[in-house]
């Protein structure tokens, strides 16, 4: 049976119940976890969210370098944590040209490792309803569309397949969030479905 693996943001956390039940038979699920991520020494911790693509890309060096990656496939996704804006000079964590470097070298490491790579287009983010809260930090739906646009020319480029997560969700109706960024049980079931889908036509 085929081994997929997973690193991703919250949104992958949260969905990853439902891609686990809707693979089972024919998959075998697993993702980064706190305790792998800490016993890889990483500075700064990351915890099991995968971060930016430059946390993404300290995870995987590592991870590799410490015996490889024991799976079929892996399913990376990074984006949301590379667009948060700066509220008072709007710069972003990882600028668009820092993030496009990154998922190149990303791709290249997997290549190099063994699994197949897909990659995972970044969801929308409700602007209106995240950029009212005291998070510290701001997140822009165009930044969403520019990011994914830039991850989409490099995939293509290196011909890793896409699994279009961001339409299939805005794509769902209205009532998708549960606050400012994450989604309702029911969407995140959705999304464990379609990904799993995407997963095995990979």
């Amino acid at each position: 049976m085929k081994r997929l693996y997973v690193i991703g943001d919250s949104i992958s956390i949260r969905y990853g119940p439902y891609l686990a039940q809707y693979l089972k038979g024919t998959m075998i699920y697993a993702r980064k976890t706190a305790e792998e991520a800490a016993a890889l020494a990483l500075d700064p911790p990351q915890g099991a969210n995968g971060g930016d693509s430059s946390m993404a890309l300290a995870f995987l060096e590592a991870r590799i370098a410490s015996g490889g990656i024991d799976a079929d496939l892996l399913l990376l996704n990074c984006g949301l944590w590379d667009i948060r804006s700066d509220p008072l000079t709007g710069r972003k964590q990882i600028p668009l040209a820092q993030y496009s470097e990154n998922l190149h070298a990303l791709v290249a490491l997997v290549q190099g490792a063994g699994p197949q790579l897909v990659w995972v287009r970044t969801t929308p983010v409700d602007e209106r309803v995240h950029n009212t809260r005291e998070g510290g930090f701001y997140r822009f739906a165009a930044d969403c569309d520019a990011y994914n646009q830039t991850a989409d020319e490099v995939m293509r480029a290196h011909r890793v397949p896409i699994i279009d997560l961001y339409t299939f969700t805005r794509n769902l109706g209205e009532d998708l969030y549960a606050d400012h960024v994450h989604f309702h049980e029911h969407v995140r079931e959705k999304q464990g479905a379609f990904i799993a889908d995407g997963s095995r036509r990979a």
